[in-house]
């Protein structure tokens, strides 16, 4: 039981500094693999902290985005406190306020570790996919034939509304980014590029850089497009850039049961890690049936 002196209230702009010191100096903490960070989330709605006499001890965060998407972005405990006892506070707290007005709304998480997915089983979350990570060496690309059938050329800042379309398009409601998540990533990036026809995008890649080379962090082909090689003259794109520069590895993650984004990067000699990372989602209308 959470004890009297500690209070459940929204994380506001002056809580900054308190935050970033529970993040940087405690290992009991969660972070989303995002375009932002779990910071720049703040003055988002579905913020909160577990304040002890003045002291953060605990920080959930989970904003909507994309709309009725709410992934956990954040969640850490100081060492005094056990995980049960913080995140049962928080997540009491933001479950009630979360469907309080809506139960479209679904709660996910990737998993990156073992004890924040025991939280997340004890509280009713249900193991939705897994992620896989799957890495191409540099220098073993197998580069099949290329459709000449569209146009490849880099990315403009222009580009990103008729891209966000497409992403809502090809990814859905759950897993598609919006426009903000999209431009973020268009400034982080090393390489992106469209694939167009006479119709316009019908495909994107936007990869980021890293130190043992790159990862493609986001490819999408239009639904129509599908089935002509969209992908592949990506991909293939994307190669022959960090060839060029001489930027090291390539890694991906898709989901486990996604079949044509595997047999895609297979055909290009990506090789499974081994490492998977756990989907869970807790959904409203479920919560309360």
């Amino acid at each position: 039981m959470i004890s009297l002196n500690l209070q459940v209230r929204r994380a506001a702009a002056h809580d900054h500094r308190q935050i970033a010191s529970l993040i940087f100096h405690e290992t009991n903490t969660h972070r989303h693999l995002d375009w932002r960070s779990a910071l720049e989330w703040l003055g988002s709605q579905n913020y909160w902290v577990l304040d002890e006499n003045g002291t953060i001890t605990a920080a959930l965060a989970c904003p909507e985005d994309p709309p009725d998407v709410a992934w956990i972005r954040l969640f850490s405990h100081h060492s005094h406190l056990s995980g049960p006892e913080a995140w049962s506070a928080l997540w009491e707290t933001a479950r009630a306020d979360i469907f309080r007005s809506s139960l479209r709304t679904t709660v996910a998480a990737i998993v990156l570790k073992q004890w924040f997915q025991n939280l997340l089983v004890a509280s009713n979350f249900e193991l939705q996919q897994n992620i896989v990570l799957l890495q191409l060496k540099a220098g073993d690309a197998k580069l099949p034939p290329i459709s000449n059938g569209f146009r490849i050329r880099p990315m403009l800042a222009a580009d990103l509304p008729e891209v966000a379309q497409l992403d809502r398009m090809a990814f859905g409601a759950f897993w598609h980014n919006t426009l903000d998540s999209l431009q973020r990533a268009y400034s982080q990036s090393v390489h992106a590029s469209v694939v167009e026809d006479d119709l316009g995008v019908v495909g994107y890649q936007i990869s980021t850089g890293n130190p043992l080379g790159a990862h493609l962090a986001r490819l999408g082909v239009r639904s129509e497009a599908q089935g002509r090689g969209v992908g592949s003259a990506l991909v293939a794109d994307l190669v022959r850039y960090l060839e060029t520069h001489q930027a090291g590895n390539l890694s991906v993650n898709t989901q486990s049961d996604n079949a044509a984004s595997l047999a895609l990067y297979k055909k290009f000699g990506f090789i499974p890690t081994g490492e998977h990372f756990p989907v869970f989602v807790y959904r409203g209308a479920a919560g309360v049936a």
